[in-house]
């Protein structure tokens, strides 16, 4: 089997889940999320576009019912054994399949919790599933039990976070290299993705974020490439990617003469996590994270031009989102604890005067100060 953990890690990690689907009085669990499946079982694939759950019940006792497609898959990357097939035919409804197997388990009438939250859930699956289920037991929305459980890294996940950041940290070096008037977009991507495979790494959970120019103000990826012209700006944010973990950054690279308006925002960024980092520890929220991003953008007068969140947690993510649900933004109570791997980025959109400065990296909170998982220092890069 292609498992990335021991088998006692795994029945660690039930133990935990059903210790807390017990608190919560459910006597069992419907995972959609595939990032929730690979933690508790190994299982990998992006078969979830398709409908398929994990049954898991209060007891330990585990079900895939899936797609044929992903039998091979469930019993090669898991260790998963009761596997079962849904057929694909015209006007199938595979919640049916579901159901039955529901039965089979002995769970009629069961208190049971969904996983509706996720993109392995889509809005039709969700209408199916009501359908079959309401009159079958009483269904309760459980989207965040298993991610809240995921917060808190185990040593061997710990490890494969800190080798998702050497690769992204080689990421960054590829760019460097390349970064100059007159270089291509489309050859610092491909260098920049290259230098992760290269390094054993993973495609991350989502597209790396390249823009230039007017671009470079953008925080999503979009189709189309350009050349950097001699005074250019360049807005980076990928992630370095293994066995699934990702450990994310972003920088904007300024190529030929600052303008004094990068300048300021540089500072900002700069003065702004320096000062996240003294309360992204344990006895503070995710919450009191943003306050502090709040604060000072807004000091400096950037409230129009910054974001409503500064981050988020990271892990083992499948696409279209290498984000995971806890972030930080305002009034979030989510505790900071030992363990938990969280990129903060500073992001400042001047449309005014059409400049762009970005900032971040992922962190490691210990029981004091946080460890940032990078090599590269958070200097103002200009080429």
């Amino acid at each position: 089997m292609a498992l990335h953990f021991e088998k006692a890690e795994f029945a660690s990690r039930l133990a935990r889940l059903t210790e807390k689907m017990k608190e919560e009085k459910l006597d069992a669990l419907l995972l959609f999320a595939q990032e929730s499946m690979y933690w508790l079982t190994g299982y990998d694939t992006f078969g979830y576009c398709f409908f398929q759950t994990l049954i898991v019940k209060s007891d330990g006792t585990m079900a895939l019912i899936t797609r044929s497609a992903d039998l091979r898959q469930a019993k090669h990357t898991s260790i998963l054994e009761d596997v079962h097939i849904w057929v694909d035919r015209v006007n199938a409804d595979p919640t049916l399949d579901l159901k039955n197997l529901l039965v089979e388990m002995d769970l009629l009438g069961a208190r049971i919790g969904v996983e509706y939250d996720t993109h392995g859930m889509t809005g039709r699956v969700a209408r199916l599933l009501d359908a079959q289920l309401t009159t079958f037991g009483q269904i309760v929305d459980a989207s965040y039990l298993v991610s809240r459980l995921r917060l808190i890294k185990s040593p061997t996940e710990v490890a494969y976070v800190e080798r998702a950041a050497d690769l992204a940290d080689d990421a960054l070096d590829a760019a460097i290299r390349l970064t100059k008037p007159g270089a291509d977009e489309a050859d610092i991507l491909a260098a920049m993705q290259g230098a992760i495979f290269s390094g054993g790494g993973d495609y991350p959970a989502n597209e790396f974020i390249i823009g230039s120019a007017a671009d470079a103000l953008l925080c999503r990826y979009k189709a189309g490439r350009r050349k950097l012209d001699a005074n250019d700006q360049l807005t980076l944010e990928w992630a370095g990617t293994y066995a699934h973990y990702h450990a994310a950054m972003m920088r904007t690279i300024v190529i030929g003469e600052p303008m004094q308006r990068h300048r300021e925002l540089y500072n900002a960024c700069r003065e702004t996590i320096e000062a996240i980092e003294t309360v992204l520890k344990p006895g503070h929220t995710f919450g009191d994270v943003f306050d502090m991003h709040a604060r000072i953008m807004d000091e400096r007068g950037l409230a129009r031009h910054r974001l409503n969140a500064c981050g988020y947690s990271l892990g083992a993510r499948f696409s279209p989102s290498w984000m995971e649900h806890q972030m930080f933004h305002v009034g979030n109570p989510q505790a900071i604890e030992p363990n938990m791997s969280l990129f903060v980025h500073m992001i400042i959109a001047d449309s005014d005067t059409g400049t762009a400065m970005t900032l971040g990296q992922t962190y490691l909170t210990t029981a004091d100060a946080p460890r940032a998982l990078s090599r590269h220092p958070l200097d103002f890069i200009g080429l």
